[in-house]
């Protein structure tokens, strides 16, 4: 088995905060992260994609195709944004990595099914900065 990935980058704002909790409660689950006046990272996707390789070209995919749809379908929505305002899939959404990850698996795996035969999504992983991260196989 192959495992072929793609990095992106994006630059987003967000803020961490449940509407159902008082502001006190907010800034002591999510400390700095609550900030009112939101704050941003620095993401990095890593797109990971499992298959064998297709006798014709000896891709799993073809990279091009995957930057593509990863940038049209999720880069160019979250780049430069605020994920609570501005993100429509991520409305009515906590946005925090883990729900973002699942957003972009949701929009990801099937036009990664559309592009290759030989293989599928296996992986996701979302840095949010260079220390924290997190990873998504899918349901």
């Amino acid at each position: 088995m192959i495992y072929v990935c793609r990095k992106e980058h994006f630059n987003a704002a967000h803020k961490l905060w449940n509407p159902n909790w008082s502001d006190e409660r907010n800034v002591e689950v999510f400390g700095p992260c609550a900030n009112v006046n939101w704050h941003g990272h620095n993401f990095e996707l890593i797109v990971m994609v499992k298959g064998l390789p297709d006798p014709e070209t000896g891709f799993v995919v073809d990279l091009k195709k995957l930057s593509t749809i990863i940038r049209t379908l999720v880069i160019d929505k979250v780049d430069h944004k605020n994920l609570n305002v501005d993100v429509d899939f991520m409305q009515g959404k906590l946005a925090s990595c883990e729900n973002l990850v699942m957003e972009f698996w949701k929009i990801l795996e099937p036009a990664v099914k559309e592009i290759t035969s030989q293989g599928g999504l296996h992986k996701l992983t979302l840095y949010e900065t260079p220390r924290n991260f997190v990873e998504y196989f899918g349901e």
